[in-house]
């Protein structure tokens, strides 16, 4: 698996995107997969010509978490006893990225992956796209989704999403000013990849400085804010899909 390509980088005029590219999966998350995304976020971070990075999915949804059925496989996949380290890392690259974030949330975002999207700056949904925070339901932890969340939000907002563990769906999403903007569904992708566009028509290092003001806000460490804990989530796929 890790030879495939799971994650793409699209470059354009001043601007990329990250895609990540199971969508036969639903995109959703190796250790594989999020070591290329990883890698990417560090290239695009290190690239001072890159004025913003899209992350989307491929096929029609952002990603429905962590890949249940690859993690629990038999025989072991090698990447599994480092799947968190791989989690951890991709978050930190995430938090320390230099250029604005813009996420298209098409169809869904579940339990992992929600961290994901909530870590751009910019959040582009869907009209009919959701997100959950469903690990209450299985018994599992959150500490990423909650590293995000009290970065982005407030406690109240954390709780709502997390102790209630439903489908927030867009709508609602842009009310707890955790969505952007709200666009019809077939015009999610356009919509983000055009903010990207705005922000590399700017002067030179325009979006990065600002960007980097906004992290200097955050008055918190990325190596002690996202815990180096190990996953919950082995759970059946079932209990997902249920």
């Amino acid at each position: 698996m890790s030879e495939e390509t799971l994650v793409r980088l699209e470059r354009h005029e001043g601007w990329a995107a990250a895609v990540l590219d199971r969508p036969h999966r639903k995109n959703a998350m190796t250790g594989p997969m999020l070591d290329q995304l990883a890698d990417i976020i560090d290239e695009v971070s290190a690239d001072t010509s890159i004025a913003a990075l899209v992350l989307r999915g491929e096929g029609g949804s952002f990603s429905s978490g962590v890949d249940l059925t690859e993690l629990q496989a038999v025989p072991q996949h090698d990447w599994v006893p480092h799947f968190f380290t791989s989690v951890r890392r991709t978050h930190i690259a995430l938090f320390n990225c230099p250029c604005p974030i813009v996420v298209a949330l098409e169809g869904y975002g579940i339990n992992g992956s929600t961290a994901f999207a909530v870590a751009g700056d910019l959040l582009v949904a869907g009209e009919s796209a959701f997100l959950q925070i469903g690990e209450i339901h299985q018994g599992a932890r959150i500490p990423m989704n909650a590293a995000w969340m009290r970065l982005k939000c407030s406690e109240q907002t954390l709780a709502r999403m997390a102790l209630i563990g439903d489908r927030v769906q867009a709508a609602e999403l842009h009310q707890l000013g955790i969505v952007h903007e709200v666009v019809p569904d077939d015009e999610v992708r356009s919509r983000a990849e055009a903010l990207a566009e705005r922000f590399a028509g700017f002067p030179d290092q325009s979006s990065r400085g600002i960007k980097a003001d906004i992290i200097a806000q955050r008055h918190v460490d990325p190596e002690t804010w996202f815990p180096a804990v190990q996953s919950t989530a082995l759970l059946s796929a079932k209990q997902v899909r249920d």
